[in-house]
C-alpha cells in the first residue's frame, strides 16, 4: 500500500471511531475500506487489523463518557470479561460458519430497530419511570455481553448499536448512558476477538497501530458530542447508521 492508502484508511478509521462513539457501526466503514485498497487481505486479517483499531477508540470513548456519566463499574467490568469471551468464541468459528447466513437475520434485526425507535421516539430519551432492578440489569447486561460479544466476534458491525438499543428497551436507560455502559462491554468484546486474531497471526500491527490512532481522535470526539447535544442527537445518528447498515448489509448479499 502507498501513501494514499493509508491516508484513506486513517481518515476511515477516524470516521468510524465517531460513529461507533456515538451509535456503533463503525465497523461498516472501516472493513468496506480496507478490502478496497488491500484487496487480497484476507477476511481474518482485515477483521483483526480493524480490532486493534477498535480497542483502541472504544477505550478512549469509554474513558470519556466515564468522566461524565455515571458508571455501575462492578456490573460492566465482569460483563465486558464475559464479553471477551464469547468474542474469542465467536471469532474462532469465524472459519467454520458461513457469515453470509448471518447477514439477512442481522438485516431484519437492524430493520425491526429502525421501526421500533422511529414508532416509539420515547425510547432512549428519557428515562424510565420504574427504575429496574439490580437483579435484572445485571441478567440484561450479561446476557447482552454474552450473546452480543459472539455476535462481534463472528460478524462484527453493528455491536455497540445493539447493546444500546437493548440497554434503552429492557432496562430503559437513556441512549447517552447506554452509550457509555456499551463501549465498556464493546472494549471487552473487542479485545477478546484481538487476543484471538493476534495468537493466530491475523493482525498487521503496524497498519493496526496507525489506525488506531485516527480511531482514538475520532471516538473522543464522537463521544464528547454525544455528551453536549444529549439522547435526542443519539436518536437521530442511531436511526441514519441503521439504515446504512441495512443498506451496505443489503449490498453486500444481493449487490
Amino acid at each position: 500500500m502507498d501513501f494514499g492508502d493509508w491516508t484513506v484508511l486513517l481518515v476511515a478509521a477516524t470516521a468510524a471511531g465517531w460513529v461507533d462513539a456515538v451509535v456503533g457501526g463503525g465497523g461498516l466503514i472501516v472493513l468496506p475500506t480496507l478490502f478496497l485498497v488491500a484487496p487480497g487481505i484476507s477476511p481474518q486479517t482485515a477483521l483483526g487489523t480493524n480490532k486493534m483499531a477498535a480497542v483502541a477508540g472504544t477505550s478512549a470513548s469509554a474513558l470519556t463518557f466515564a468522566r461524565t456519566v455515571p458508571m455501575r463499574w462492578r456490573i460492566l467490568l465482569p460483563a465486558a470479561v464475559i464479553a471477551a469471551g464469547a468474542a474469542a468464541v465467536g471469532a474462532a468459528a469465524v472459519s467454520l460458519i458461513d457469515r453470509a447466513l448471518f447477514i439477512p437475520i442481522v438485516m431484519v434485526v437492524l430493520v425491526g430497530v429502525a421501526i421500533v425507535v422511529t414508532l416509539r421516539p420515547s425510547i432512549g430519551v428519557t428515562l424510565a419511570t420504574r427504575r429496574p432492578t439490580r437483579r435484572k440489569v445485571i441478567l440484561v447486561v450479561a446476557l447482552a455481553a454474552g450473546l452480543i460479544g459472539l455476535y462481534d466476534g463472528l460478524l462484527g458491525p453493528g455491536t455497540g448499536t445493539f447493546l444500546i438499543i437493548t440497554f434503552a428497551t429492557l432496562l430503559g436507560t437513556e441512549f447517552v448512558r447506554a452509550a457509555a455502559m456499551a463501549k465498556v462491554i464493546n472494549c471487552g468484546s473487542n479485545a477478546g476477538a484481538l487476543i484471538f486474531f493476534g495468537v493466530t497471526g491475523h493482525i498487521l500491527f503496524a497498519l493496526g497501530a496507525a489506525m488506531a490512532v485516527g480511531n482514538v481522535v475520532g471516538a473522543i470526539a464522537g463521544s464528547r458530542m454525544a455528551l453536549r447535544k444529549g439522547a435526542e442527537f443519539v436518536r437521530v445518528v442511531l436511526l441514519v447508521v441503521v439504515v446504512a447498515m441495512v443498506i451496505r448489509l443489503g449490498w453486500q448479499q444481493f449487490g
